[in-house]
Formats: C-alpha cells, sequence, structure tokens
C-alpha cells in the first residue's frame, strides 16, 4: 500500500504484484510496480510505470487501488515468459475472474502492445481451460510435454470411478491415458501406497490406461519416457 501511495492521486498497484495480490502469480520477493498517470518524483524501491489508464481497467481490492485482473494479464504480457504468463491466465480461468471489459475486449483495444502475440497464442491453445499445476514436478512435465511436442493433457481433472471421483494429475479424456506424477518424496505411506495401486487397477478394469512418472525418470530417460507415452497414445498436440 506505502507503494501506492507514494505514486500521489491516481496510482494503482500494476504487473507482477497486482497479479500475486490477485493471486494469479505464487508471491516472491519484489519491488512495489504502480501504474501512474504522470511521471511525477519517482521513488527509491518503487517501479513506476506511466500510463492514463481508462476508468475500467482499476478497481479497489483490499483498500488498494489495483489494476483489474484482465489489464493485469495485459500487463504480465509484455514482462512474463510463456510459462509464468500462461500459468497466470489458468489461474484467472480457475478462479473465474471476469472482468468488463474482459481480456479479449482489452487486446482489441490495444493492438500493438507487446506481449500481445504469446497472449493471443495460449488463448488460442485453450491452455487456460485445461487447469492449473500445483507443484514445480507438474510444471517441469509440461515443459518436457511442449519440448518434445507431445498433447497437453488436463491438469489435476476429475474423473468418475464407480461411484465416486477421483482427480487425476494429467489426464487425456480422449485417448483414456492417466498419468500420475510421483515426486521423491510422494506416497511413502504404506495406505497411500495401497490406494495408489488400488485406483490404478481400477482405471485398467474400466478401459483407461494409467501410468506414473518420477521426477528421476523426467532427469535420466527422458527419451525412454517420450517413447513410452507415444506407444500409449500420447501424440503429437492437437493442431500442430
Amino acid at each position: 500500500m506505502a507503494g501506492v501511495l507514494s505514486g500521489g492521486p491516481g496510482a494503482v498497484l500494476s504487473h507482477e504484484p497486482a497479479a500475486i495480490h490477485w493471486q494469479l502469480l505464487t508471491p516472491f520477493p519484489s519491488l512495489p510496480v504502480i501504474t501512474t498517470a504522470g511521471k511525477g518524483r519517482r521513488r527509491p524501491g518503487v517501479t513506476q510505470h506511466v500510463s492514463r489508464l481508462p476508468p475500467d481497467e482499476v478497481t479497489v481490492r483490499d483498500r488498494i487501488p489495483i489494476t483489474t485482473v484482465a489489464r493485469t494479464l495485459l500487463d504480465l504480457a509484455a514482462v512474463l515468459d510463456g510459462h509464468r504468463l500462461e500459468r497466470a491466465l489458468a489461474e484467472a480461468e480457475y478462479r473465474r475472474y471476469a472482468d468488463s471489459p474482459s481480456l479479449p475486449a482489452l487486446i482489441a483495444r490495444y493492438p500493438g502492445r507487446r506481449g500481445l502475440a504469446a497472449l493471443r497464442a495460449i488463448l488460442g491453445s485453450g491452455a487456460p481451460e485445461m487447469g492449473i499445476t500445483r507443484s514445480p514436478l507438474e510444471d517441469r512435465f509440461l515443459s518436457f510435454l511442449d519440448e518434445r511436442g507431445l498433447e497437453r493433457p488436463e491438469l489435476n481433472a476429475p474423473l468418475r470411478l464407480g461411484p465416486r471421483f477421483v482427480e487425476v494429475d494429467c489426464l487425456w479424456r480422449r485417448l483414456r491415458v492417466a498419468v500420475e506424477l510421483d515426486g521423491r518424496a510422494a506416497h511413502m505411506r504404506e495406505a497411500q501406497f495401497e490406494s495408489d495401486r488400488l485406483r490404478d487397477r481400477r482405471l485398467l478394469a474400466t478401459g483407461w490406461k494409467p501410468a506414473r512418472v518420477t521426477s528421476e525418470q523426467l532427469d535420466t530417460d527422458p527419451n525412454g519416457l517420450e517413447a513410452d507415452l507415444r506407444a500409449i497414445g500420447v501424440g503429437g498436440r492437437l493442431g500442430a
């Protein structure tokens, strides 16, 4: 809040700090970033962007003047790499944030802004609707799929197995492939070990192809992992 106040009247929290405040990005140490209508006097420890924001691109959250979610995502497109931008978009989708004007409307409003090509590519791929990652291993697995040109799955997706629903780390419904990602510390308890194997058996019995991928396999045998995924039906990205 102090960083916003230092910018004077009309200053708003924006860019990465705004995304953190909206819970679109994981919190990390960063300097306050604000957007102001005029240059004014710069304050130490505060990054300042100058832009006359229309009233419909700003709001107040927890008593802090801040860019709307849609405007925050537009700003992030100019400063984040593709994977972090995609993660922020997926979080916005997951949290069902809705602004007016919407993000597509802002893209049309600012056709020459930096980062729009990456933003349009992510939105066009449908990736934000596929779900969000919840661990560094899931992020690494998505990067692996992209590098190898393999189709992306739904993430942390609900699947009905008999009378109950289970959540699958990576699910290709059309291909009936279900992959669980096991970190080194995961599934160490005996009860968890047994329930995991029971779920694998039930997936197999109902026509699904279950598989487990570990962090070590990603590190030591990526070629073998790619070959196995292709063998069970996970082929090239749709539209690629």
